[in-house]
Order: structure tokens, then sequence, then C-alpha cells
């Protein structure tokens, strides 16, 4: 069975792993501070916070604005449910806004229409890798006065005209194991603000500058250098994982028919976390690629706005037309760097038959909002 990730561990990772072992720095240390350090240079941004996953850092990134209860966000139901979790804890309420059909991401023409007088600020996910419209949510965000919270979660390395995903507003970036780099477990803030990385800092660690001396009522979202340790081995090999990322995804929009491909706006890299595309009879596509030996990944087979504590909180009833299309529609097929020339090739043979048994879908399919 052809995975549909792959993550690739080596040498690298082993040696410095252990190097922090013997080293007795175990807790955060001078290597997730080096990784932060590295880090905020490859993204381009002048401070890198790292934390304990993805989601405390969408947490933190929010908490670092103040956003508290009483307050709204405005993001996407169209995510992994992290994304809408981190308002949650803040006490905040999520606004949800459905997302195009052909990023599969915020659809900018309708976040005006959802501000209110609570809102303090947008949410967008730069899904499968594929960064949002950020020049125009800033544009809306400026003129509004809010704070945006990028999750850039599966978008390590993308970029729009040469400006890369978590340099808009704050950045959060997760190191799960399956994402286009990794530490095991982990995640990473980015910012240009000096005044907002400091509360950062502050909330990640118990409120402390100075060690038992506590400031505000803080959190334990550090992270280990031993995840910084694999950070460290995996970020100068991200540039290469990335390409051959989008070389394979070349190799499928070429030759798949019979299904949508993902679609990239001008001046926009996307690094292909997910290559996900919608087919007709997604369960039994899905089964025919298995039965090929192809394994694949519904992302995500239910909205968050119909997951069961947001049906709780009144969100059931809610209505996404694209969202609540393309959640029956969207399959991801294998894309990692360890793929063989030979396993792609297996892949859009697979894909191809499994369109002619099932049919063609057609670009316009969604019903627009």
């Amino acid at each position: 069975m052809i995975p549909i990730a792959r993550p690739q561990m080596g040498a690298e990772e082993k040696e410095l792993v252990w190097s922090a072992l013997e080293s007795g720095a175990l807790a955060q240390g001078p290597r997730v501070h080096e990784l932060e350090e590295r880090f905020a240079d490859f993204v381009g941004a002048p401070h890198a916070i790292a934390t304990s996953s993805g989601t405390t850092a969408l947490h933190l990134a929010l908490l670092g604005y103040g956003i508290t209860a009483g307050d709204e966000v405005i993001s996407v139901p169209f995510t992994f449910i992290a994304s809408a979790n981190s308002i949650l804890y803040t006490g905040a309420r999520p606004v949800f806004v459905d997302i195009e059909p052909s990023s599969f991401n915020i659809d900018v023409a309708q976040i005006e229409a959802a501000i209110t007088p609570r809102t303090r600020a947008i949410l967008p996910v730069h899904l499968y890798g594929n960064p949002a419209a950020m020049p125009a949510i800033m544009d809306i965000a400026d003129r509004h006065g809010l704070a945006v919270v990028e999750d850039a979660a599966q978008a390590h390395g993308a970029s729009i005209d040469g400006r890369q995903a978590g340099t808009w507003g704050a950045g959060c970036f997760s190191f799960y194991p399956t994402k286009n780099m990794t530490t095991g477990e982990g995640g990473m803030i980015t910012t240009a603000d000096d005044a907002y990385a400091e509360r950062v800092r502050l909330l990640r660690e118990h409120g402390m500058k100075v060690r038992y001396h506590h400031d505000i009522v803080g959190f334990n979202f550090r992270m280990t250098d031993i995840h910084a340790s694999i950070g460290l081995a995996q970020l100068p090999k991200l540039p290469a994982y990335n390409a051959r990322r989008t070389e394979i995804a070349r190799r499928y929009d070429t030759h798949l028919r019979g299904v949508i491909t993902p679609s990239v706006r001008p001046g926009v890299r996307h690094v292909f976390h997910q290559y996900t595309i919608r087919v007709r009879a997604r369960d039994a596509f899905a089964q025919r690629l298995r039965e090929r030996g192809v394994g694949t990944g519904i992302y995500y087979p239910i909205p968050v706005h119909r997951q069961k504590p947001f049906i709780e909180l009144g969100y059931g009833d809610l209505r996404f037309p694209v969202t609540d299309r393309l959640t029956d529609e969207v399959l991801s097929i294998p894309v990692h760097p360890s793929l063989s020339d030979d396993e792609v090739a297996t892949v859009i043979g697979a894909v191809n038959e499994a369109a002619d048994e099932l049919g063609r879908i057609e670009a316009d399919a969604v019903v627009p909002a």
C-alpha cells in the first residue's frame, strides 16, 4: 500500500536527538532557541516562538492579541477543528464564513459581512499548504482594526509573491509528524511585533521572565530540546522536501483526468502538504484506490460546525454551501517527498481508472453560496 504520509527520519535526526539526551538539557533550552532563530530566518520574520503543538501556537497567538470572552474571531468551518477550538479556548466565539471552491480557503468576499462590533480578529487557514488571499485579508483587517492570526499549520514555505506564510499576521505552524517538516510534535509562532512576541513568550512559560518570578498567569506550552533537535535536522531538508512535493503535484496536474485538481493562483507558492482532488462518489473512489494499493485521506469528512461540540454550541443549523459540498467530494492522494517515480505513476493510473469507472466530476459542480 502506498501510504498517504511517510515521515522521513534519518541519521541527522537520530544524532541530534542523542546529543540532546546526552547533554542533560531536555526541556526548553539551547536547541529550542536555535530552532526559533533558524525558523525565523527561514520564514523571514524577526521573531519565532516555539510551542508544544500547532494547537497551542494558535491558542497563544490569540491570547497574545488579548482575545477573550465576548469577542468574535472570523474563520472557516472547512479546517481541522483546532483552528476553531483555539478560539473557544480564549472564551471568544468563532464566526464562520464559507470557502472558495477553487482554493479551499476563506472566501474573502464574505468576510466583511461577518464583521460585528465584537469582531477582534480574522483567522485564515492556509489549507493543504495553499496560502489564503492574504493581501486582501490584510486590507480588510487594517480597515477594521482587526488582528490577523494565520493558521499556517500546513504551509511551511508557502508564499505569495515571495512573501512567506506566517509573515502577514501572527503565523502559527505545526510540526506534527505528517507535516512538511516535523519535530515529532510541536509548533511555532512567527511575528514582526516585538511587544507581541514578548507577551507570547510570557504566556508560553507560566508568565516568567526571571525563573520563579511570575508576571502574569501563563501556561506550560514549551517545546522540549528533544523535539527541537528533530526540527533542527528537518529544517535544512524542508526546501528539498517542498520541491519534491511540487514536482509530484505537477505530474498529477498534467496526467490526472476525470477529477478536479488543485488550483493555484498566479504568484502563489503552494507547498502541497496535501494534494487534494475532488471526485465523484468519494467513498467508492477511495475504495477503488485502496484496491489498487493507493492510500488516501479525507481532510475533512465533517466540517467544524457539524462536529458534536459545535452542534451543542448552536452551530449545527448553519449552512455553508461550498463547505458542505466539498466535504463530500475531497480526497487527498499521496504527495509526500519519499514517493518514488514508480509510486507516482501507480497513483496516477489508479486515479484515472477509478474516474473512468465512477464517472467524471465537473469543475462547476459546486453551487455558489
